[in-house]
């Protein structure tokens, strides 16, 4: 397994990350896979208190407690579940991502959190009320570093300027190439990490059937999912599909959900293989033109 360090921070993380979220097996297939993830090298583990109401955090803090100073939690914060558990708000005031972060802790069964996250934003937030509770937390050391979850310019561009972010989640792939017009350039600048997340694109480049995705055809996808299968000397299509994703230098880990062992190893394989060659590169960015977002910019 490959590592590199999280922006400014002193945050070693495996170059695949595990998204938790995806785990939704039986107690024991949960553990199988987790330890296999660890064995494999793979030391990043990202979850939110949003997913499946605060269990997702208690099922990590149970898989992960006796390897805690081994591993390198992240959680996330700022949706608020409303008290009839009909859905959540978006709450990114200093007083809940306070609270927010003590429920976390007591669920994860540590005294800290790695990196804190926040789990979305607007323009129209308070956004130097948030970036104080993060301040807060970690002067406390209930937090070592903290980031944010957004794929907004204007947000994004807001945190770089005011807070002391080490990671920006935002998704990428080679489907969704929208960080390249501005984002990617701008977190290198400042030495920001992105933490990459939906690099397969919902398995589209991988194995499931073509559909609509972003502003591309169906058509469309399908022959961005061929020019993957297609480079076999490069490995299987997700290895291809991440290494895509992880040869951008400012992407620090792509952060994975993974179901299967078999999913976990085919991935963790990937790592070892050289580098996509230039042509490969112009091949796989020929088939999808850089994209631009349209609002938040």
């Amino acid at each position: 397994m490959e590592y590199s360090i999280l922006g400014k921070s002193d945050l070693h993380v495996s170059r695949i990350g595990f998204g938790c979220m995806s785990l939704t097996g039986t107690a024991r297939q949960n553990e199988q896979i987790v330890q296999r993830a660890f064995d494999l090298g793979i030391n990043f583990f990202d979850t939110a208190d949003l997913y499946e109401k605060g269990e997702n955090e208690k099922l990590i803090g149970e898989l992960l407690h006796t390897k805690r100073d081994q591993v390198i939690i992240a959680t996330k914060a700022g949706n608020q579940w409303r008290a009839d558990g009909s859905g959540w708000d978006w709450n990114p005031s200093k007083k809940h991502i306070l609270a927010a972060a003590e429920e976390s802790l007591k669920r994860l069964k540590t005294d800290y959190i790695d990196l804190y996250q926040l789990h979305g934003g607007t323009i129209d937030d308070p956004i130097d009320e948030t970036i104080e509770a993060f301040e807060l937390l970690k002067e406390q050391g209930k937090i070592r570093f903290y980031g944010i979850s957004s794929i907004r310019p204007n947000v994004i561009r807001e945190y770089v300027k005011k807070s002391n972010i080490v990671s920006v989640m935002m998704q990428y792939s080679l489907l969704d190439r929208r960080p390249e017009e501005e984002c990617f350039a701008l977190l290198e600048e400042h030495q920001i990490s992105v933490l990459s997340r939906g690099g397969v694109a919902q398995g589209l480049l991988v194995d499931k059937p073509a559909k609509p995705y972003l502003n591309w055809s169906a058509e469309e996808v399908a022959r961005a999912a061929s020019a993957i299968q297609e480079l076999k000397a490069a490995g299987t299509a997700a290895q291809t599909a991440l290494r895509f994703v992880l040869q951008q230098q400012v992407v620090g880990s792509a952060v994975i959900g993974i179901r299967t062992l078999e999913q976990l190893e085919d991935i963790a394989a990937g790592i070892d293989l050289p580098k996509l060659s230039d042509e490969e590169m112009k091949i796989l960015q020929s088939v999808t033109a850089s994209q631009y977002y349209s609002d938040h910019r």
